[in-house]
């Protein structure tokens, strides 16, 4: 084991990862859009197909942003910078695109708003969360999200133990969709509520402690890859870029298709 702290060089496992993520994300968003966007019924099949799957790639790619947290000195400006663009998206999905004719591509919560958030939250609780053992922390993280996993159904849970139906009142707005409670008109072409993926989140920051004071084995730090390092290295800028890119193409294609 080699400490990443006497370490220069990139972690590439974390780029690699979080790469695999971004593009199994791409995939996603481009038969959802080509689907609900362009009324193309193969795609959005397609889309359903993949659905059940779509929560294992995001929580291993919100998992690895935990870890990623112990690797940066200036998280709160970093989620500040990221809330900041994540609002950016919301008004231009929100507001722009249906001006322009596109429906059902608003982003009210997705995963920028949710990482943004999350990250201000740990700089927050930084010295807090150092003083919890790896282990309690992973534990407790996996309690939690179990506990709160059926919040957007009204309930909070844990096995047969504990069954507790929140009031329905909570649920008649949407302003508490950022932690995962809305009601049947809510509608976000991507959702990522606080609750409970934070948890998953934070899991990985417990992770990033443990391996930052045990350091990274030596096959880290290769570069097996490329291709999905590359997309991880710049999973932000691919982020931002990758739906109005998927939403030019498919248009000009839906145009000269019409012709």
């Amino acid at each position: 084991m080699k400490s990443i702290s006497n370490a220069k060089k990139r972690i590439e496992i974390l780029d690699e990862i979080r790469g695999l993520a971004v593009f199994c994300m791409i995939f996603y968003h481009a038969f959802y859009i080509i689907g609900t966007s362009f009324g193309i019924e193969g795609a959005y099949k397609i889309f359903e197909f993949f659905m059940p799957v779509q929560p294992m790639f995001a929580g291993i790619f919100i998992f690895i942003c935990g870890i990623s947290c112990s690797l940066s000195r200036s998280n709160l400006r970093r989620g500040v910078i990221l809330l900041a663009i994540a609002l950016g998206m919301t008004f231009v999905t929100a507001f722009v695109m249906p001006k322009i004719g596109f429906a059902d591509c608003e982003i009210y919560f997705g995963i920028l708003h949710f990482l943004s958030v999350s990250i201000i939250i740990y700089s927050l609780f930084l010295r807090k969360i150092g003083n919890v053992s790896v282990f309690a922390g992973i534990l407790v993280c996996a309690i939690l999200y179990a506990f709160t996993s059926g919040i957007s159904e009204g309930r909070l849970a844990y096995g047969g133990l504990i069954d507790f139906v929140l009031p329905e009142k909570l649920y008649e707005t949407n302003f508490l969709m950022p932690l995962g409670i809305y009601n049947s008109d809510f509608c976000s072409a991507d959702y990522f509520p606080l609750l409970p993926n934070i948890f998953i989140f934070f899991a990985g920051a417990f992770a990033g402690k443990y391996f930052m004071s045990k350091g990274y084995p030596e096959w880290c730090f290769e570069n097996k890859l490329p291709f999905f390092s590359f997309l991880g290295r710049n999973a932000l800028v691919i982020y931002i870029a990758h739906m109005p890119l998927i939403f030019g193409v498919a248009y000009g294609i839906d145009l000269i298709i019409n012709l």
